[in-house]
């Protein structure tokens, strides 16, 4: 019998193969022509190439970024992470929006915190004034004083005209004072505000309502607090009060005006680039 003749199998790929191959080119060509066309955002490019820096550091505790194909090393100082964390979310060190503020993005880590204290003294400085002239239009000038540091101004109340002796509530004839800083406050009741109570170093004997100093001017903070809350409409979640005592004496405890310069209440406004 015959054997029938095996077929030969054909050579080369199948023919969709071909179809495929010039599909892919297609797409290729597209995909080239659509990123010739496009531009590229700088700012996002060096942020990435920052990011990838960083995660790929070579120093313990610390990171790098690269800009401009200059390699920085941010060593072990905290305070870059710090920085770059809150420049990526738009916000400076004390989580305050600076977008009208742009030069922060200018200054590292290293520098942030001296920027900061220069633009919180400046700030300050000027909540101080602002604060000194209306005092002065609402005739209270000579019965308040006001000072500042880069965090905070200081506006601070005689403790012998808001309170009685060992007593935590405020005199009739001391309220229209406190009234009329209330008012001063309201400007400010985005702030953080921080009342903070002091005493002389006389010790209280047989008090039964208070234990010692420290007790007694947290009371009187506290209740300087409330006044305001309740009567001036002061936000109390924006609010805290505290007591110190007779520590951090401004004058001598040795004689009587000393004495009475150390009875007093403070209250701090803390300006936008604080870190409260």
């Amino acid at each position: 019998m015959a054997r029938r003749k095996e077929e030969q199998s054909g050579s080369g790929s199948p023919a969709w193969m071909a179809t495929f191959s010039d599909l892919m080119n297609l797409l290729l060509c597209f995909f080239v022509l659509l990123f010739a066309m496009s531009s590229i955002d700088e700012d996002k490019f060096e942020e990435l190439v920052a990011s990838l820096s960083a995660s790929f550091g070579v120093l313990d505790g610390g990171s790098t970024s690269v800009i401009e194909g200059s390699v920085i090393a941010a060593g072990v100082n905290e305070l870059n992470d710090l920085s770059d964390y809150y420049q990526s979310i738009g916000l400076n060190d004390t989580g305050t929006d600076v977008a009208q503020d742009p030069d922060i993005y200018e200054y590292d880590g290293s520098q942030l915190l001296e920027v900061l204290k220069d633009k919180g003294a400046e700030e300050s400085e000027k909540m101080a004034e602002d604060i000194k002239s209306e005092a002065t239009e609402m005739q209270i000038a000579d019965s308040i004083d006001v000072d500042f540091t880069s965090q905070y101004v200081t506006i601070t109340l005689n403790g012998a005209l808001l309170f009685d002796s060992a007593k935590a509530y405020i005199r009739s004839e001391s309220l229209p004072l406190v009234d009329r800083v209330g008012s001063i406050l309201k400007n400010y009741s985005s702030s953080m505000i921080e009342i903070t109570g002091y005493t002389d170093s006389v010790p209280l004997l047989d008090d039964p309502k208070y234990d010692d100093n420290w007790d007694l001017s947290s009371a009187r903070a506290k209740t300087v607090l409330m006044y305001l809350v309740e009567n001036k409409g002061m936000d109390l979640t924006k609010m805290k009060s505290s007591g110190r005592g007779e520590n951090d004496p401004i004058a001598s405890n040795e004689t009587a005006e000393g004495r009475a310069q150390n009875r007093r209440v403070e209250i701090k406004i803390y300006n936008e680039y604080s870190m409260e």
